[in-house]
């Protein structure tokens, strides 16, 4: 069952990975779409939240990654838009395979076999666009079209895998998993600049915070 995280917020605490089901203004929202074999689980959290599933109108994707976007042909069922940043785009749709000359492409080469491209629309997004209340911040380093959703209206961010929770504190997304650490560090930085404030922030991995989740940002910063 999805753990309330704050009010319209819920986490999924799935193996390997997180997600998110958000009721956005009365707009069913899902963040992430974990493993593929996630599916079912998240269709059942969906219903143990009192909806129904039918009434998903959005799934938000941080970024490419079997571990986000692996879930999303569970849905290919429900009338709903995917939204992704766009230089990760067409990864999601199966349009482009990621490149073999970066040690984190190879791995999602390896792992593209097991992702199945979604029947429903992929649109993409770009820095500053809006979907529903959540704002879009374009931060690069972990994937090439890796992006962070920010709503002021739930005072809520989800992070993705920019960072991750660690012994209750925010980490940068690592070397071995990361396009370019370089770039990670810059889009923190630079995140922490322009981001408005947030008390809840749901990450990839770890465990999310309810309240807070500005402050361990700006933390980390500090540490960089």
């Amino acid at each position: 069952m999805p753990t309330p995280l704050t009010d319209g917020v819920w986490w999924y605490d799935l193996p390997g990975t997180n997600a998110y089901l958000v009721d956005d203004g009365g707009t069913l929202t899902l963040v992430d779409a974990g493993m593929p074999w996630h599916g079912s689980r998240l269709l059942t959290g969906i219903r143990e939240a009192d909806f129904a599933v039918q009434a998903l109108d959005r799934v938000l994707v941080t970024h490419y990654d079997l571990d986000h976007v692996g879930g999303l042909s569970a849905f290919d069922h429900v009338d709903l838009t995917v939204h992704v940043g766009a230089a990760d785009a067409d990864l999601v749709t199966g349009e482009r395979a990621p490149p073999l000359g970066n040690h984190k492409g190879a791995l999602q080469r390896l792992t593209g076999p097991l992702v199945s491209a979604p029947d429903n629309p992929v649109e993409p997004v770009a820095d500053g666009d809006t979907v529903g209340s959540f704002t879009v911040h374009e931060t690069p380093g972990h994937t090439p079209g890796h992006v962070c959703f920010v709503s002021e209206a739930l005072d809520t961010a989800f992070p993705g895998d920019l960072v991750r929770e660690d012994g209750g504190q925010f980490v940068p997304s690592p070397w071995f998993i990361s396009y370019d650490t370089d770039a990670v560090r810059r889009s923190i930085r630079e995140f922490a600049e322009r981001a408005p404030d947030f008390g809840a922030a749901g990450t990839g991995h770890g465990v999310p915070f309810s309240r807070g989740g500005r402050e361990r940002f700006d933390r980390l910063v500090g540490r960089l």
